[in-house]
């Protein structure tokens, strides 16, 4: 077989000769330098080649990405903008994250309704039966409310997004939710709730102009705190899960973007919301769903035996808390991610501030459902969870006008109301009242 070098170079056809030594030995020198040259062309031809390979799978891997993405192109960008249109004087144009989550949907209808823009977020995950999340896009898709669907990571969304609409406001609710979860993905909770966190505050650090934020913290960042009722000055140093812990890391973390950067951020701090079209991880949520199929629920106590009591808050009642803020959140003054000025930082609890406890909770269901509940009565776990919950809301109800106006009796009842109709349960026979 021939060698590379005989096919590139090959001999010329004639007699066989004996070379003299000293033509031999100069022969060979070339022969070598020949061979070395070559070799060093080939190495330059095959890096090139290499390099034009790589460079060509890089174009079809990002046309791929391009092609197959969930957002882009002229067709979304149309979407965005029109989603975005303010329909009043003076009106807001707000980025909603977790649009399509249980609080999300309930603010975007309602900033929508009065005549703002809302362009929503989500990446519909599957913590919770995605179905129900795309029901609730359904319901904003009626009202002309547009979805993005994505991730609050992706940091070219965002930015592509404050590139096509100068939005006024961000309202912050995709987070990854609930206590007892964490301790099966904890890495989820970092990924959304402090990575997520920073990729969007970064986003809205580089916009301009800057909008104001108002975003989701918890209840739970007061842990183990035993002074009732939580004010917004107590102590948080002391979470009792990882949920909590991500969302107190939220709060130093929105506080350090403000002072840096001069972002106006506000936070609330949520107590136990519930309602129609609400998370089905949520106990009121799964002792209804257990209560009709027959199944027993799990009703947990604390120490001594005590009842477990949380701060009920209705949906409509945090809608309005949500929208309080937006329309009081004062501006940014940053520009180009330098602070030009300080910047409003204010932390509010939104809750009905007044605490039940969980057994009265399943009477109201077993009431509304007319089904008598199974309750298997259980030491709470070390699961992270806290055995109550009570806010403080003088703080909000004086500077954002905030003020709860729905009871258990009366939220519980609509909830019951709304769950009987969207899962089709009794024949369609009305249950309530």
């Amino acid at each position: 077989m021939p060698s590379l070098e005989d096919e590139l170079f090959p001999s010329t056809p004639g007699k066989f000769k004996i070379d003299r030594p000293s033509q031999s030995i100069c022969r060979q020198f070339h022969r070598c330098f020949a061979s070395t040259g070559t070799m060093f062309l080939w190495a330059l031809f095959l890096i090139a080649l290499t390099a034009s390979y790589l460079s060509f799978q890089s174009f079809i891997d990002s046309g791929s990405r391009y092609f197959t993405a969930s957002w882009g192109g002229i067709q979304w960008e149309k979407q965005v903008r029109t989603s975005a249109q303010i329909h009043r004087s003076g009106g807001l144009s707000v980025l909603v994250t977790g649009a399509a989550g249980f609080v999300g949907s309930h603010v975007s209808i309602a900033l929508k309704k009065r005549g703002d823009g809302v362009v929503g977020i989500d990446n519909f995950n599957n913590y919770y039966d995605p179905s129900l999340k795309r029901a609730r896009k359904s319901l904003m898709n009626s009202r002309n409310i547009f979805i993005v669907e994505g991730d609050i990571n992706d940091a070219r969304m965002l930015a592509k997004l404050f590139e096509i609409v100068s939005f006024t406001h961000v309202m912050h609710l995709a987070a990854q939710a609930g206590v007892r979860y964490a301790m099966e993905n904890p890495g989820s909770y970092v990924h959304s709730n402090i990575a997520g966190l920073v990729t969007l505050l970064e986003a809205c650090k580089t916009a301009d102009p800057q909008p104001s934020i108002v975003w989701a913290s918890s209840s739970s960042v007061y842990g183990l705190n035993d002074k009732v009722p939580f004010s917004e000055s107590d102590l948080t140093d002391r979470p009792a899960s990882l949920y909590a812990a991500t969302k107190k890391a939220g709060e130093e973390i929105t506080h350090t973007y403000n002072h840096i950067y001069g972002l106006s951020i506000t936070g609330l701090r949520f107590f136990t919301v519930y309602g129609p079209w609400g998370r089905p991880d949520m106990a009121y949520f799964s002792f209804t769903r257990n209560i009709l199929q027959g199944k027993p629920i799990t009703v947990y106590r604390g120490k001594n035996q005590v009842d477990l009591a949380r701060d009920f808050t209705y949906i409509d009642d945090i809608v309005k808390g949500c929208i309080g803020s937006l329309d009081t959140s004062g501006k940014s003054t940053g520009s180009g991610g330098k602070k030009n000025g300080p910047a409003p930082y204010r932390i509010y609890n939104l809750g009905n501030t007044s605490p039940v406890s969980v057994p009265t909770m399943v009477n109201i269901l077993e009431k509304y459902l007319k089904v008598k509940a199974r309750k298997n009565m259980v030491d709470m776990p070390g699961n992270g969870d806290v055995a109550f919950t009570h806010a403080n809301i003088s703080l909000a109800r004086r500077e954002l006008g905030y003020k709860p106006t729905t009871d258990l009796q009366t939220g519980l009842k609509k909830f019951v109301r709304w769950y009987l109709s969207y899962y089709g349960y009794n024949h369609g026979k009305p249950v309530v009242n």
